[in-house]
């Protein structure tokens, strides 16, 4: 699928976000703008109702692919519930899923524009989603977007135990095997920061981000509609 180009407005420098991260408003989910986002270090969002906000946090939540280590609980999930993995499966029901209410949270950020969104960026090649599978049912995954060498996660959803952990964990396999760098978690939180994730300030992660943009070719390594399982690291 091939979109139609136009011009899209930098966006302001990230020196001029507040201490939350938030940096503008405004502006459109075009896959120019989007991809602008990202390989700005900046990243949407916001919810229902509310004009499209953009955000560049500090610090910055990621993790370090070559230096991910399951936990011994993970590594027992990942060998031992029958969980199938794929790539680029069912990326609609993935975003669909992680767009679903949550216990405890009044909706969801993860709008019907956002999901437009990420579905075209997805048919450019640029989106992917992993997915976990009991059988034929689809119990947990994540998407996210994939340039240069860096992978920016979104979100993630679950219905069975381990079942978004056990998604990371055999994505991050695949993308040291690609020779990605650094995955982007954007904000941290207790059950990303439980993965292996570390917060590094934004400079240093914009340092990377440059890095890693410069390695074009990396992204392309992304195998579309695999079906795969993947050795465990003991």
């Amino acid at each position: 699928m091939r979109f139609r180009k136009h011009n899209v407005e930098p966006f302001p420098p990230l020196d001029a976000a507040n201490e939350d991260g938030l940096l503008a408003m405004g502006g459109d989910l075009s896959p120019e703008r989007l991809i602008l986002a990202y390989r700005s270090g900046i990243f949407p969002w916001f919810n229902y109702g509310d004009p499209i906000l953009w955000w560049s946090p500090d610090p910055r939540c990621v993790i370090f692919p070559e230096e991910f280590l399951p936990s011994r609980s993970l590594k027992k999930s990942m060998r031992n519930r029958g969980y199938r993995f794929t790539l680029d499966t069912a990326f609609e029901q993935v975003i669909n899923r992680c767009a679903g209410v949550r216990k405890g949270q009044p909706g969801t950020w993860i709008t019907k524009d956002m999901k437009k969104a990420y579905v075209q960026l997805h048919s450019l090649g640029i989106a992917h989603s992993a997915e976990m599978w009991q059988q034929d049912e689809l119990i947990g995954g994540l998407y996210g977007v994939a340039l240069g060498s860096i992978f920016f996660g979104e979100s993630m959803f679950s219905t069975r135990t381990d079942a978004s952990k056990v998604a990371l964990a055999f994505l991050i396999e695949n993308l040291v095997a690609w020779h990605f760098t650094l995955v982007d978690c954007q904000v941290s939180s207790d059950h990303i920061l439980s993965l292996g994730a570390v917060e590094i300030p934004r400079t240093e992660f914009m340092k990377r981000l440059e890095c890693g943009l410069c390695e074009n070719n990396v992204s392309s390594n992304w195998p579309a509609n695999q079906d795969t399982r993947i050795s465990i690291k003991t």
